[in-house]
């Protein structure tokens, strides 16, 4: 016969252990909870090196982001008679080690150390004159989105630029707009996915509305070579602009060139909160395709994004493939209230500011270290 003693011993234990699940039911599902928003912002841990700096890539172009010495090695301009200019720059392909999260490498195969590669900018009609050398281990070229000679496409075998080899690239800026340049190798996919690939500017000849300028450049890397993506990125360093939040003024024009380079996903997309802003497709028109607060781009597309901030406060941007968002597709911007001219940070404002911004580490070639 079971002991009656024994029986109420059981139920009161199972009550206790009731009692105490019900108790600590709440601060379990606060501490789940906070869990969830820490991986939502972005991964812990501060990055390792300083040889990319995403925010003075925001705002760099023509190198100048480089002091004017060290700059003078990589871009020349020089006044033409018919009013236009002729600009010089000097590129190198080179393997390189890259940071794209706290603590996470990627060999990459770069333009002059650095991924995304240097922003090229010109106005409509400049020339320009590209200086390439192959200092990697595989074949590259250089193949720009615009109006070129068929010599000049960087897409042909006999056009490919075998290590150690050199070739000089010559066109017209032309037509305006946002464009990009990449290497045209193959495999291709291998050579974009790898980090080959940067953006080139061509404002038109009156120019635009002075704005709040800055480049964003959408990509991914695909650390175990499965053929899928692990890291997701604008400018390279995942989840960096949570961190680092972009400055902006309340008011203020803001323009954004932006431009999808992802390798293995067909689409990307950004998405800015509680804001709208005007499509410029490819940018190659003055008037607006949309307004908007989401577009997609598949790879190779671009848009310019224009919009202005009515209050102050911390403001997410991100992809709306939320799977990018949570690997490190993610930013903030930071609208300040403090009164400021429109115009910082403009092509004509910073286009000749030789030592603004930061260079960061170079070496005596004033390639990234």
């Amino acid at each position: 016969m079971i002991d009656k003693n024994y029986i109420i011993g059981i139920i009161v234990v199972l009550l206790i252990g009731t009692i105490m699940v019900l108790v600590t039911a709440p601060s379990e599902e606060k501490e789940q909870v906070k869990s969830n928003v820490t991986s939502h912002l972005g991964v812990q841990g501060e990055y390792l090196t300083n040889d990319f700096d995403p925010i003075t890539y925001l705002k760099s172009w023509n190198f100048n982001n480089f002091p004017d010495s060290e700059r003078a090695k990589y871009y020349k301009e020089t006044e033409l008679e018919n009013g236009t200019k002729l600009r010089e720059y000097w590129f190198y392909a080179r393997d390189s080690k890259i940071e794209i999260a706290p603590g996470v490498f990627y060999d990459a195969w770069t333009y002059n150390g650095q991924v995304p590669a240097p922003t090229i900018r010109a106005t409509e009609g400049d020339s320009i004159r590209i200086h390439f050398k192959n200092q990697g281990s595989k074949p590259h070229t250089m193949h720009f989105h615009g109006f070129h000679e068929a010599a000049m496409d960087g897409s042909m075998p006999d056009q490919f630029v075998n290590p150690g080899e050199s070739f000089v690239y010559e066109f017209t800026a032309d037509p305006y707009g946002v464009q990009l340049y990449h290497c045209h190798s193959t495999p291709l996919k291998e050579h974009i996915a790898k980090g080959l690939y940067g953006m080139y500017i061509v404002d038109p000849k009156g120019g635009r509305e002075p704005a709040n300028e800055m480049i964003m450049l959408m990509n991914a890397f695909d650390t175990d070579y499965d053929g899928e993506n692990e890291v997701y990125a604008v400018n390279t360093r995942a989840f960096y602009y949570n961190t680092h939040p972009i400055k902006v003024k309340k008011g203020e024009l803001v323009r954004m060139y932006i431009g999808n380079m992802v390798e293995n996903d067909p689409i990307n997309s950004i998405h800015t909160h509680a804001n709208f802003f005007n499509e410029f497709k490819t940018g190659t028109k003055m008037q607006p395709d949309s307004f908007t607060d989401i577009i997609e781009l598949g790879q190779g597309e671009r848009s310019i994004l224009e919009m202005r901030f009515n209050n102050s406060g911390t403001y997410m941007f991100h992809a709306h493939q939320t799977e990018f968002s949570e690997l490190g597709w993610m930013g903030m911007f930071d609208v300040q209230d403090a009164p400021e001219q429109l115009g910082n940070g403009s092509f004509r404002d910073v286009e000749k500011a030789g030592s603004s911004g930061q260079a960061g580490n170079t070496d005596s070639t004033g390639m990234q270290k």
